[in-house]
């Protein structure tokens, strides 16, 4: 399995999850390498195989060179979760440049795009591939569009779920699943890099279960989509936002 983003939050509580239920699992990261090395770390701990490779997901190369270590390491992927993604300080559209929104887009558009084809180049049967199986990490944004705070993200998120609805239906007879989840408000570091380390805090009471959710259960959700328990589901959604 190749998680990208996977040093930190969702991306390293999907990494620990499927490690334990017996992948060898590729951590993706973009610079902390410290944090990366942790979870490997951790994942060896339990018995477990694991490495951690730097990897700017917008950069072709960079996402060629991640695959081709994992060929080496591993002999090849069976399963992908497209969980890097970035956010930036909460404002407005009028207040965006052209630069930020060029690079948002290039992360959470361009970088799982680029990660699912060189999935599919390996996973399909039309390549002489054995199957597998995709999970994009959307996120609720994509659905209320996140006003005044992170519309370049949701904007971002939204056409991952497009995405994911197409390339599901593209590669279908082709032995890949691709499905998604959207996570609602759930405690991950990606809120103070947005300038606000407390934001589930101040909106979980929009939240019918009236809590944030937690890294861990975002990654059960992901597992079970991977898991041959969810052999018939493709092009399919699971929120996991505590009824949001």
């Amino acid at each position: 399995m190749i998680v990208t983003g996977g040093s930190r939050g969702i991306g390293a509580a999907t990494a620990k999850l499927a490690a334990a239920r017996g992948y060898a699992v590729c951590i993706g990261y973009l610079s902390n390498r410290q944090a990366a090395e942790g979870v490997v770390g951790e994942i060896v701990a339990q018995g477990g195989r694991a490495i951690a490779v730097q990897a700017e997901v917008s950069s072709e190369r960079d996402v060629c060179e991640l695959f081709r270590r994992v060929d080496q390491e591993f002999g090849g992927v069976t399963a992908l979760v497209n969980s890097a993604a970035t956010i930036n300080t909460q404002t407005r559209l009028d207040s965006m440049d052209a630069d930020r929104i060029h690079r948002m887009l290039a992360t959470n558009v361009v970088g799982s795009m680029l990660c699912a084809r060189e999935s599919v180049r390996r996973m399909s049967t039309r390549y002489g591939g054995n199957g597998g199986s995709i999970v994009n990490v959307s996120s609720g944004a994509a659905k209320y569009g996140s006003p005044g705070e992170y519309l370049d993200h949701a904007a971002s998120k939204g056409a991952i779920d497009t995405f994911t609805i197409g390339l599901a239906k593209e590669v279908a007879q082709e032995g890949i699943r691709v499905n998604a989840v959207r996570p609602g408000f759930i405690y991950t570091d990606l809120h103070a890099k947005g300038g606000e380390p407390q934001r589930v805090d101040r909106v979980k009471a929009l939240v019918p279960m009236q809590r944030g959710g937690q890294p861990e259960e975002v990654a059960s959700a992901i597992l079970w989509l991977l898991s041959p328990e969810a052999s018939y589901v493709t092009g399919a959604f699971i929120d996991v936002a505590g009824g949001r």
